[in-house]
């Protein structure tokens, strides 16, 4: 099973995703930024890596947020997801088809892959609740 972590990285009360290129198995599938863990390398390493290569941003990782497990047809993933501080750097699209900042509850209206899909419900669950009346 390929690992992969992932950044939920806030400004202003959004979230960065980013959409796949068309050359990848999940073509305009939207995500959050990160990448595969390489052997040796901790999930925060990787992160700290990943986020440098495909946005140009050093970052601080913080607390894990909750994990994900799916089966694609072309690959088994274990999905580890991070809240992220973005420290410098101007982001650019290295690694993408485009970046976007969206309000949390914004999140569904996206088409993630299945491995997200757990990672977005545990935001609008316990992170990002939405106020009922």
């Amino acid at each position: 099973m390929t690992k992969v972590a992932v950044a939920i990285i806030e400004k202003d009360g959004k979230i960065l995703i980013a959409r796949r290129k068309k050359d990848d198995p999940l073509i305009d599938k939207w995500e959050f930024p990160g990448g595969k863990i390489e052997s040796g390398e901790t999930p925060a390493q990787c992160l700290k890596r990943e986020l440098y290569e495909e946005l140009g941003i050093d970052t601080k990782v913080g607390e894990f947020l909750c994990s994900s497990f799916y089966a694609y047809s072309h690959i088994s993933i274990e999905l580890l997801s991070y809240k992220v501080y973005h420290l410098n750097g101007e982001y650019k699209v290295n690694d993408h088809a485009e970046i976007k900042w969206v309000a949390p509850l914004e999140l569904r209206r996206y088409d993630f892959p299945e491995a997200d899909k757990p990672i977005i419900d545990k935001l609008l669950k316990d992170i990002y609740p939405i106020d009922c009346p």
